[in-house]
Order: C-alpha cells, then sequence, then structure tokens
C-alpha cells in the first residue's frame, strides 16, 4: 500500500500546536463512560449526545444543552473529577510520543479544552512528556471552535500564529485552527467515520518526524528521534 504523502511538507513553520484528546492521545473509552453516566442522570440519550462533546469545553457542552435547575459549573466540576478517577483506556496515539520527544522544546505547545489537571493527568496515563507550554480551559474565555486558544498558544511562543502549523482531530478544533489563520493538519487515528475537511489527514505519527533550521520545522518522512 503507498503511504500518503507528508502533509506541508514543503512549507517551514515557527511552531506546532497540537490539541490532545484524539490528536496526541486517545481519552474517548474513559470520557465516554463518564459523559454517558452524566447524560442519563439527566434524561439525555447518550448516543445522540456524545458525537458533540468531542474537542469542546465540558462547560460550554453543558450550557448548550439547556437543562433547567442546574448549575453547569457544578456539573462541570463533577464530570472533570469523575474523568481524573477514570483513566482506563488512555493511551498515545501510534508514533506521537516519538515525535513530540524531538521537537525543540520552544517549538511546540499543546492547546486543550481540558483542565490543565485533567490534561497533566491524560498526558501522564499515555506516557507522554508535558510541553513546553499548556493552554487549557482555564487560560481561554472562548473555547474551540472560537480561535482564541491558538492564537494566545502563538502569544506565548513569541510566533505569528499565521506560521504555526495545528494538529486537530475533531470539527470545533478545525475552525479554531482556521479561524485563527493557521495551516492544519487532521489527525484521524479515533475516527470511526471519514471526516469532510479542506485539510490533509494523516492517521497516527508513524513514519512522520520534523527537521529544524533557524528556527523553523518542516515535516518530512523518516524515523522519529
Amino acid at each position: 500500500m503507498t503511504k500518503p504523502p507528508i502533509p506541508y511538507s514543503d512549507r517551514r513553520f515557527k511552531a506546532l500546536l497540537f490539541d490532545m484528546d484524539g490528536t496526541l492521545l486517545t481519552s474517548i473509552e474513559s470520557a465516554e463512560r463518564v459523559w454517558s453516566r452524566w447524560l442519563t442522570l439527566h434524561g439525555f440519550d447518550p448516543i445522540e449526545i456524545l458525537p458533540t462533546i468531542h474537542g469542546v469545553q465540558t462547560l460550554e457542552t453543558i450550557r448548550r444543552l439547556g437543562i433547567p435547575g442546574i448549575d453547569p459549573r457544578q456539573e462541570a466540576d463533577w464530570i472533570a473529577r469523575e474523568e481524573l478517577a477514570d483513566l482506563e483506556g488512555v493511551r498515545a496515539i501510534q508514533g506521537a510520543a516519538e515525535f513530540v520527544a524531538g521537537l525543540p522544546h520552544d517549538g511546540w505547545a499543546i492547546v486543550t479544552s481540558a483542565t490543565r489537571t485533567l490534561a497533566e493527568a491524560r498526558l501522564a496515563a499515555a506516557g507522554l512528556v508535558p510541553p513546553p507550554l499548556f493552554i487549557t480551559a482555564e487560560d481561554i474565555a472562548n473555547g474551540k471552535p472560537a480561535p482564541d486558544c491558538y492564537i494566545e498558544a502563538a502569544r506565548r511562543l513569541d510566533v505569528d500564529v499565521t506560521q504555526c502549523l495545528v494538529f486537530e482531530d475533531a470539527p470545533a478544533g478545525i475552525a479554531s485552527g482556521r479561524a485563527a489563520g493557521a495551516d492544519v493538519v487532521v489527525i484521524t487515528a479515533t475516527h470511526t467515520h471519514p471526516l469532510a475537511t479542506d485539510y490533509p489527514s494523516i492517521r497516527d505519527y508513524r513514519g512522520l518526524t520534523t527537521a529544524h533550521s533557524e528556527g523553523m520545522a518542516m515535516l518530512r518522512a523518516g524515523t522519529a528521534r
């Protein structure tokens, strides 16, 4: 089978910005167990709602459901505690650990809709190194699909967001990267159905590495360091 071409192999980027869940690691089993319990308690059909929770801040999803008589913040805190206690099945996307280990310390960030505590716990469970820069739910008022999180990550890395490459897996995150003006590559390892997108996609990080020169990174084929 012919391998798909390396996306953006002719481009140089100042920084690489990664979503976490579904992009560097999979936490679908854990998240959907917790959300299924919560949705059932509130009279929702998990099968209907679960596809909409990924890539979006928990608080935003709860508010969108419009449940009368609840405190969305308290409910989000409950879900966060349950997700923190249930890390079974959290694991790295294939090749992700080797790929990020080869990146320069000041050249990448994780930009996630999870809280920092949950993000750190999931990274540890997946055996992934912490990033030099974390943008989490606490850092951003307007979560994905708003562009704020990727713009803020680029600002803190002191680079132009239009010179960044965003790695995403979910529609909300892809829209966030697009709105920020960054290029996007879609990771499909956790997808069960094709995702309609204008951006190039790869299944995982196997056979992908980077070359660095003058503070710029290029994606290339090869064995990740």
